[in-house]
């Protein structure tokens, strides 16, 4: 690659005034600009050393990929005249001039997506149990009473799904209070006090009211009522910025001696008199307020209301709004005996659906072979709930797909507003969501999902077939996410078969499920994620370490047999600045399989709230005929993990 030429290429369609700010990190550059309207996208999407673009909290980030990208990136800062910043600096630069409310929704995102796991193993349990005693879903009467034995286990399931929705409150808690910088485990504490059961349960407190059995403390000469919290969300999240306010204010200014034993409790015992005095009254009100607006504008605007919601689920997904829904489904969820459950799942399954069909199509009717590898895995990952690989690797590139799957999303929706489909608990946004949905409805949620699913395949296959050209490529200009042009056909590729062996110890899963567009629409190339137990790396093959990094972060190593190894530890752990990492071998190093590269603190990794998820990418996988994930429930270091071929003939 000529960086230079790369770099003047990258500045003409930028515009030089209009960067703000610019790092890189192992991959990509991340630039802030000033104005993203002002970028020549087609130029960059048929760049032949660009890999792709990507748009995400306020950096506009442009992939070229490990070894290449450090040098790009000195040629445009020698351009420019900006200063060199850290990750960390372009950070700060992107959220002072990021939108407030975009900011608002990172936030809700950090906090809930943590619990999600345990929401969504409750959910699944409430619908088994839901199977379990539901009548009229197979016959007349429900399962226990056609089969009485199984009565004591479908009680042993409800309990255990009732339990992440009744303690919620701690959930949520020891989350937010970790996000706000508090100690979580005051958190949690601060919670279990908001459902402790000698209050009056939070479900019963308006009856309480009204029938005059509410219990009240006598505080001051203040009359303060013993009202629980179990279901709430917006009251225990303000609760939590509240603490851990409070701790660091003690943590500051108390002495060292008494700061340990005193500021614990101090911080308890000031948040908790607020929570019941002032905050917990009034933002219940609130929530409830929030609670009925939404299921008001829901009854009110009936199928119009969730044919709009549908329509532009996916382009909400888009932005990252779609964030803030977990905070919205649980307050749903957790009075569902008045709202009967949520619509919003529901309707997320439609838009998921409709994205994968759409994907589907295309790959059916493509003639490039990396879109149809890419569309064939990221269609199936869709229809299973895993959107980011169809939207972002296949439709947006394309666009028509991505509007045709809206239109099929949005028809669909009709009929889940038409027939009140609703999700009784959390559950995966798929075709196999009907698990999650209201027992009665679940008949019309398969008919929804199939009606989502014909009208955007049919529609994306029919428009398709007109559009794409022989290489696949669209006639119109790409949007969003791009990947880079094939490589030149027929030029000349010296590979050779390979094992990449396991760099880590942990459990392995798809690159599609990683928390990363770049890496899980596989625009670096294919590979495996581990998602480790053990904070050591070593070289996955015999090879030249070809990269290496300051962060300490991630190494690119060339294997004896050719292959292009990424080894990238975590997401986004370059603004660690290499804190929590160490490393052992030098750029241009000769290793060993099983080599020692470096290790890293899964845990400090963690508390900086980074997901040390470890990424080992094929990045020359369109020189392969195939890469493929090696498919097994763990992996210690040097176990079999990615099998390249050889393209035939070559």
């Amino acid at each position: 690659m000529d960086h230079k030429k790369a770099a003047r290429d990258i500045l003409q369609a930028i515009g030089k005034d209009n960067i703000q700010a610019a790092a890189h990190c192992a991959t990509r550059l991340r630039l802030v600009l000033k104005d993203d309207k002002q970028v020549n996208q087609k130029a960059l999407d048929n760049h032949p050393d660009i890999k792709g673009t990507f748009k995400t909290n306020g950096q506009y980030q442009i992939i070229i990929g490990p070894g290449d990208v450090n040098n790009v990136y000195d040629e445009l800062i020698a351009l420019t005249g900006l200063s060199d910043m850290s990750t960390e600096d372009i950070k700060a630069v992107a959220q002072n001039k990021g939108n407030p409310l975009i900011e608002f929704v990172k936030v809700l995102s950090d906090i809930f997506v943590p619990i999600i796991p345990a929401l969504v193993a409750g959910g699944l349990l409430m619908a088994l149990n839901n199977i379990l005693t539901a009548e009229n879903l197979f016959a007349s009467k429900s399962v226990v009473q056609m089969v009485p034995g199984l009565k004591g286990f479908a009680d042993f399931v409800n309990v255990m799904s009732a339990a992440p929705f009744a303690f919620l409150p701690v959930l949520i808690g020891y989350s937010a209070t970790k996000r706000f910088g508090g100690n979580p485990y005051l958190g949690a504490a601060m919670a279990m006090i908001m459902v402790s059961p000698s209050l009056i349960n939070g479900y019963e407190v308006a009856n309480a009211i009204a029938s005059g059995d509410m219990k009240y403390w006598n505080l001051f000469g203040l009359h303060i009522a013993q009202a629980g919290y179990q279901g709430s969300v917006i009251p225990v999240l303000a609760v939590s910025w509240i603490l851990a306010k409070m701790e660091r204010f003690f943590h500051k200014h108390m002495a060292d001696a008494f700061d340990f034993t005193f500021t614990p409790m101090l911080s308890v015992i000031i948040t908790g008199f607020l929570t019941f005095t002032i905050v917990g009254p009034v933002l219940r009100g609130v929530s409830d307020g929030l609670t009925d607006g939404l299921m008001w504008l829901y009854n009110t605007t009936g199928p119009v209301g969730t044919a709009i919601f549908g329509f532009f689920y996916s382009a909400i997904v888009i932005t990252g709004l779609h964030q803030s829904f977990p905070a919205i489904e649980t307050t749903l969820l957790s009075n569902i005996a008045s709202t009967g459950g949520s619509f919003i799942f529901p309707i997320a399954s439609m838009a998921n659906i409709a994205q994968g069909a759409a994907c589907l199509a295309v790959f059916l009717i493509t003639k490039n072979e990396k879109q149809k590898s890419l569309s064939s895995s990221a269609s199936v990952s869709a229809l299973l709930g895993i959107t980011e690989p169809a939207i972002f690797g296949v439709n947006l590139k394309l666009r028509f797909p991505f509007i045709c799957a809206m239109i099929g999303s949005g028809i669909a929706s009709i009929f889940i507003g038409l027939f009140k489909v609703l999700a009784v608990s959390l559950g995966p946004a798929s075709v196999i969501g009907f698990i999650a949905i209201r027992s009665a409805a679940i008949p019309m949620f398969i008919v929804c999902c199939a009606i989502s699913f014909v009208i955007a395949f049919v529609l994306t296959f029919l428009y398709g077939k007109g559009v794409l050209r022989t290489d696949g490529a669209a006639t119109t200009r790409d949007t969003g996410i791009t990947a880079a042009p094939e490589e030149t056909a027929g030029a000349e590729v010296r590979l050779k078969d390979d094992i990449i062996y396991s760099p880590a110890k942990g459990i392995p899963e798809s690159l599609t499920k990683v928390n990363d567009k770049v890496f899980s629409a596989k625009l670096m190339g294919d590979g495996a994620a581990i998602v480790p137990d053990e904070g050591i790396v070593y070289a996955p093959a015999d090879g030249i370490v070809t990269v290496t990094y300051d962060s300490k972060h991630a190494y690119g190593i060339q294997t004896a047999n050719g292959a292009e190894v990424l080894i990238h530890i975590g997401i986004d752990t370059v603004q660690l600045g290499g804190r929590a990492f160490t490393s052992s071998v030098e750029k241009g190093q000769k290793v060993k399989k099983g080599d020692k590269l470096g290790t890293f603190d899964i845990e400090k990794v963690k508390e900086a709230g980074y997901d040390p998820t470890v990424m080992v990418i094929i990045t020359n996988t369109m020189s392969y005929g195939s890469v493929e994930r090696i498919s097994q429930p763990s992996v210690e270091p040097g176990d079999p993990l990615i099998a390249v071929t050889a393209v035939v003939g070559k």
